[in-house]
């Protein structure tokens, strides 16, 4: 009986897992309708240019990331991680579709911070409703479960934005407001499907102090490492980028974001369960790795359609595993489970920050001296980066 019982609520933990993946699914259906445009859309704008938007993509990462340490520390205090989720999942998928009335650069801005607000609202109380949401050994698949339905999201809202544009004759500020539809879809099954995990209000909470509780050992020096890999680890705009110095055009840009997401989608589940079994740490090295071939791909590849794609496909894979294994090695490092929300919010800040510096500089580096310059840059990081990760294995070996 008992085992029939701990089956049946392993069983209700992952239906958790599904209802919050499907969350996810239609949310990125609506973002990256809009996403795999944006780029280009802002570029088109009134006083743009590459390294405006390299600063537009770093402010609004910089600041989604930044604000989830807030978010995670208010739901570790009142233990009530659903409603949040739900108030940041509203905010985005209202905010997106306002691209369409965008006029200028400042309005792009002022849009892509505001949905940013949103996403950092829900991340760090929603990964922590994961992690409540199983146990330890199962961990690594429940997020590639996750990452797998949020990416599949994300593969079919590029496909629909250039079936709209291609077949439908929609504009692509038509395409933003009808982001709305599925952005509202997901709202529906979050209020309907997704169960609360945290427990009550906890009684003494002090933030402060438990901030010093969780940032020292080996959790502050996996922090460190992130956070040097985050320097040199700009995000999809500058694949995008290369496609369009490749001669893809805008209407074939969704398909380009597509591969990025395809890609992103294979490998999460296999680097999930991989990572249970023969280790988290070692699995992110490995997707530090294929970052490093990404970039050194782009250095080196003449800009062709072909090569355009097969550095798109490389980039997704690296992100499939770091989004998926990343997220799962936390708890294992931030052990007490009342502050999961505090220390999954102190992770995003690290990397998000980190994140800013990194578009910041592979745009300007970019648009100054061209992409092989931009990409010795993120080679030196991600190189930093991958020693320190192998050593510190080595050193928790020992």
């Amino acid at each position: 009986m008992q085992a029939n019982g701990k089956r049946v609520g392993e069983q209700s933990l992952f239906r958790n897992i599904l209802a919050l993946g499907l969350v996810s699914f239609f949310t990125d259906m609506s973002s990256e309708m809009v996403f795999s445009l944006l780029p280009t859309f802002i570029l088109g704008l009134p006083g743009s240019s590459i390294t405006v938007l390299g600063i537009i993509e770093g402010i609004a990462e910089n600041l989604s990331y930044s604000l989830r340490v807030l978010s995670g520390l208010i739901s570790d205090k009142i233990r009530r991680r659903k409603l949040i989720v739900l108030i940041g999942y509203a905010f985005s998928n209202f905010i997106k579709p306002l691209f369409a009335i965008a006029q200028s650069a400042i309005d792009a801005l002022a849009i892509r911070v505001s949905d940013r607000i949103g996403k950092a609202i829900r991340t760090a109380p929603r990964d922590a409703l994961l992690s409540d949401s199983v146990s330890e050994r199962h961990r690594g698949i429940a997020f590639g479960i996750h990452r797998t339905l949020d990416q599949s999201g994300a593969i079919i809202g590029p496909l629909l934005a250039s079936v709209l544009l291609l077949f439908f004759g929609f504009s692509t500020r038509m395409v933003f407001w009808f982001s709305f539809v599925p952005g509202f879809a997901a709202l529906l099954i979050l209020i309907f499907l997704v169960q609360e995990r945290a427990g009550g209000v906890v009684q003494g909470f002090r933030a402060l102090s438990n901030l010093r509780e969780i940032l020292r050992g080996n959790f502050l020096i996996l922090l460190v490492i992130v956070g040097v890999f985050s320097l040199g680890a700009f995000n999809f705009s500058f694949i995008l980028l290369n496609a369009r110095e490749s001669g893809i055009t805008d209407e074939l840009l969704p398909i380009i974001y597509l591969t990025i997401n395809l890609t992103h989608t294979l490998i999460a589940i296999p680097a999930g369960l991989l990572s249970d079994k023969v280790g988290r740490e070692k699995i992110l090295v490995s997707g530090y790795g294929i970052f490093l071939i990404t970039c050194l791909l782009i250095l080196s590849l003449p800009k062709t359609y072909l090569y355009a794609f097969i550095v798109a496909a490389t980039f997704g894979l690296y992100a499939g595993i770091i989004e998926t294994v990343q997220r799962a090695l936390i708890p294992k490092y931030a052990e007490r489970r009342d502050l999961r929300g505090t220390a999954y919010g102190l992770y995003y800040l690290v990397i998000g920050s980190a994140f800013l510096v990194a578009n910041i500089a592979v745009g300007l580096l970019w648009q100054q001296s061209g992409s092989s310059t931009a990409m010795t840059y993120s080679i030196i990081m991600a190189t930093t980066a991958i020693l320190s990760m192998v050593g510190f294995i080595v050193r928790r070996l020992k």
